[in-house]
């Protein structure tokens, strides 16, 4: 190893022991009974079997589920895909590839084996990885990568590491221009902006379900504190409607917690309220939907869609081509940083603070549905991956 490179090992290893309690707890937490031990301890994340394929490493599920489009170019090729949580892990395992979690960095140098390239999405930047793979004789390249405005001023701080990190790369595939100013920024060379590949992404519904004859609103990917700010506006709007609401919370840890606060807000204001994974329709006032996998069958019903994790300061938004295929017309908040880009191409959205929420559901009436126009040509990142080394 080289000196650095050795010294941040020998810091991970310290990071690591220190943590080893927490981590230890949090295995037992049911949100990281999988992947913890899977990252942490290695349990049941045996190396891949073999080299020389196309590795691509993503995050969660957003990424994992924008990697559709390229692996369906890339079907000639032997395929391995590394996640971090557990719903990313959950789709990568549809796909015909051979599925691990990425182990902490420490284990890197000893878990990783050397392949064709390796391909990271977005913002996963693990210096072990790119430093461990380069060293190997592998390609690394960056696809999707984008910095945004509230992190660029912390990348900037430690730029002097991140150039030696960004030193491994071949090519940056950048989000935008405003993504590739801030990686030049941090001293990385060789970027070309495409544009984000989840305009490339097939989007489907897997089932139909009946359309209430009322107006249906679905609250999707809704966090912590933003579901309150929608059933306060729900319940203002339904005065003057016969609207119904749909909420499906972000993560499935939350179900029962949202559910009894929509209780209470039924209980308080005569609302009836079910469960979708009981009654799989939308009869009553307001549902939870308390199953995996049901958002885009649900937007195919929808008239408006308040896309959730942009009402937080904290969370960067959600992806809006979904509900915009479908023609929902969107509200969502005003910190949507992470996906700054993607709304570029989302027309006709309100973007409004928590509580000018039932504003917006009132001014939807006169609003044409939210659509999407560009596209993104994927040649050429599928050609440069089949590169030869």
């Amino acid at each position: 190893m080289k000196p650095f490179t050795l010294l941040y090992f020998i810091l991970s290893v310290v990071l690591y022991l220190v943590a080893l309690p927490l981590l230890i707890y949090l295995s037992f937490k049911q949100k990281y009974r999988e992947s913890i031990p899977a990252r942490f301890f290695l349990f049941k994340n045996s190396k891949f079997k073999n080299g020389n394929g196309v590795w691509f490493h993503v995050c969660s599920l957003g990424e994992t589920r924008a990697l559709g489009p390229v692996l369906e170019l890339l079907k000639d090729q032997d395929i391995k895909i590394t996640t971090i949580t557990h719903t990313g892990q959950a789709l990568a395992r549809r796909y015909d590839a051979e599925v691990r979690y990425l182990p902490y960095e420490m284990f890197l140098p000893f878990w990783a084996k050397k392949q064709k390239v390796l391909v990271v999405l977005e913002a996963e930047f693990w210096f072990m990885l790119f430093s461990t793979m380069r060293a190997r004789g592998t390609r690394v390249i960056l696809l999707n990568s984008r910095i945004s405005e509230k992190s660029a001023k912390k990348y900037l701080q430690f730029a002097w590491f991140y150039k030696k990190l960004l030193s491994n790369v071949e090519i940056i595939y950048a989000q935008s221009e405003a993504d590739k100013n801030r990686f030049l920024a941090l001293g990385a060379k060789n970027i070309e902006v495409i544009g984000n590949i989840k305009l490339a992404a097939k989007i489907t519904k897997t089932k139909d379900y009946k359309k209430p004859q009322d107006e249906l609103i679905v609250a999707g990917s809704t966090h912590e504190s933003e579901e309150e700010s929608v059933l306060k506006s729900f319940v203002e709007y339904k005065k003057q409607s016969s609207a119904k609401l749909a909420i499906v919370p972000r993560h499935p840890e939350r179900f029962e917690a949202v559910y009894e606060l929509m209780k209470r807000y039924a209980d308080e204001n005569s609302l009836t309220l079910a469960r979708f994974s009981q009654e799989k329709n939308f009869s009553s006032d307001m549902v939870l939907v308390d199953a995996m996998g049901e958002l885009n069958n649900i937007y195919a019903i929808s008239d408006i869609a308040i896309l959730g994790g942009a009402f937080r300061s904290d969370v960067g938004g959600h992806n809006p081509l979904e509900p915009a295929y479908f023609g929902c017309k969107i509200i969502t908040g005003k910190h949507f940083f992470h996906q700054r880009e993607l709304f570029k191409y989302v027309y006709h959205v309100q973007y409004v603070e928590r509580d000018e929420i039932h504003k917006a559901l009132i001014a939807s009436r006169d609003l044409p549905p939210s659509m999407v126009k560009e596209k993104i040509d994927l040649k050429p990142v599928i050609n440069k991956i089949k590169e030869p080394i």
